[in-house]
């Protein structure tokens, strides 16, 4: 922390926990670590009562709080770390004695590096039979990084999860670094803050797990963020308990926002709804949808993604991993990203758009996943992060191979709509040009402009079922999707013909 920003925070502010935040390489320890420090620094019969994980929770050392943040350590979840580190007043970075300096430990140290925040290193594992402490503090030295044993301002300790040994010194080290960085929030300021972790609850609605960086949050107030609002309806702890107000340096679990908050944005508290909303619209317009492109080449293919998780830590980390498998060939664009089932909306976009559906850690409700299997519609979801991956990857590797034509056959002006139901139309028309099969894809036009797509799912000429219907024929067609179909429209009907390798 520079000198002027230490001035600043020693003026006119209260005291407040320091916020941590341990990363590493994978297998090294963090989660070890941080299950020991929550078994013997909550108080005694309260520690069993962490049912969820809400992203964050505090510890009481020698009397004082410390609020750790808890990310996942797997390399798929990168932006979750590196966010970890901006949101954090401290870093303690994990290596453990037996492996030294890894990959992800010389990621972990440029995220910290870039956030500008104090460094504590832990050493780890060293009840092991081939840890070496030394060999560690001198492989730090080539990253820049010197532990105070070598002369240097990185304070060290070596630490065994297995027997608790330098768990102690860790936390004394956390408060010592923080009392040095003298952590204030300033007093009688509107509560803001971040975003840690946020879910969709089917009985409780949008959840957030909040960290507060300035004032009080109560119950009441009401909140903005980025991408939503809403007035606080509950609050609780990390524990689950239900508290009236949290302060500076608390996570705190928040319920009453009317859409799911993304992980990593900031909040604020606000006067009105009417302003949160007008908060959010403005932020909104600032950053613009969120459909992004990831690896793109002009010259590739490209697979529409819908993505789907339990909650939006994963969900970012489902896009980071995705990142890294697209080809120079083929590119995946984002078209929407949400928390929580995939729903028959997530199925008429990807329908309307020709994507692929892809979920981690969640589920398709039944409806839905009827309505995907009747519009040919392709879902991938599964609880293993590799699993999603992978079929991902054969996708993509089926498309480097294949390249399936979508062939215009026919079309049809509509001249009456007989019923209009949730997802489905009865209309009736008369085949303009080429002619209409049962199955076939399709597209609505008003106009030249599209406004969706589905499928024939069934053709009558008069009251006889047919398989195709050709040019100059009137008949009725059952048709699958979400366009709000209207007399005067044009329906296009498409087919896949050919496949060249």
């Amino acid at each position: 922390m520079g000198k002027d920003q230490k001035q600043k925070n020693s003026k006119d502010g209260e005291e407040r926990p320091p916020v941590v935040v341990i990363m590493g390489h994978v297998d090294h320890g963090k989660t070890t670590i941080l299950d020991t420090i929550r078994k013997e620094k909550v108080a005694e019969g309260e520690s069993g009562g962490i049912t969820q994980h809400i992203g964050a929770y505090q510890v009481e050392h020698q009397g004082k709080q410390i609020t750790f943040i808890d990310t996942p350590g797997h390399e798929a979840f990168y932006a979750m770390r590196s966010r970890g580190a901006k949101v954090a007043d401290i870093a303690v970075l994990v290596v453990a004695a037996d492996d030294g300096v890894m990959p992800q430990t010389k990621e972990a140290i440029k995220h910290i590096t870039h956030a500008g925040i104090p460094m504590v290193v832990a050493i780890t594992k060293i009840d092991k039979q081939n840890a070496d402490p030394a060999k560690v503090k001198t492989q730090l030295l080539e990253e820049q990084i010197v532990v105070e044993e070598f002369k240097g301002k990185v304070p060290s300790v070596e630490v065994s999860a297995k027997t608790g040994q330098g768990v102690e010194e860790l936390l004394n080290i956390i408060n010592l670094v923080a009392e040095v960085e003298e952590l204030t929030a300033p007093s009688g300021t509107a509560a803001k803050g971040v975003v840690v972790e946020a879910e969709l609850n089917h009985k409780r609605g949008p959840m957030a797990t909040v960290l507060i960086r300035e004032g009080t949050l109560h119950v009441n107030d009401v909140i903005a963020f980025s991408s939503t609002s809403g007035r606080i309806k509950t609050l609780e702890d990390f524990l689950g308990r239900k508290i009236t107000s949290a302060g500076p340096g608390t996570p705190a679990l928040v319920v009453g926002m009317e859409q799911v908050a993304r992980v990593g944005e900031k909040w604020k508290v606000v006067p009105t709804l009417e302003q949160a909303r007008i908060f959010v619209q403005e932020e909104q317009k600032k950053y613009g949808e969120e459909r992004e492109v990831l690896d793109f080449s002009e010259e590739s293919k490209v697979i529409n993604v819908v993505l789907k998780a339990d909650v939006a830590g994963t969900l970012e980390a489902l896009r980071e991993l995705l990142r890294g498998i697209a080809s120079e060939n083929v590119s995946l664009r984002v078209l929407s990203q949400s928390v929580g089932e995939v729903m028959e909306s997530d199925v008429k976009l990807a329908s309307t758009a020709h994507a692929l559906i892809v979920g981690f850690r969640t589920k398709i409700n039944q409806s839905a996943a009827g309505f995907a299997q009747q519009m040919g519609v392709e879902v991938i979801i599964s609880d293993v992060i590799y699993d999603v991956v992978e079929k991902v990857r054969a996708r993509i590797a089926e498309l480097m191979d294949e390249e399936k034509h979508e062939v215009e056959i026919g079309a049809l002006q509509v001249l009456a709509i007989f019923r209009t139901e949730n997802s489905r139309m009865i209309i009736g028309g008369k085949v303009s040009e080429g002619e209409l099969k049962k199955g076939a894809k399709s597209q609505v036009f008003r106009g030249e402009e599209s406004i969706g797509g589905g499928k024939i799912s069934q053709l009558k000429i008069q009251d006889k079922v047919v398989e195709k219907v050709v040019e100059g024929q009137e008949c009725g067609i059952l048709f699958d999707g979400s366009a709000r179909i209207q007399v005067g429209d044009t329906l296009r009907a498409y087919e896949i013909q050919g496949r060249q390798i």
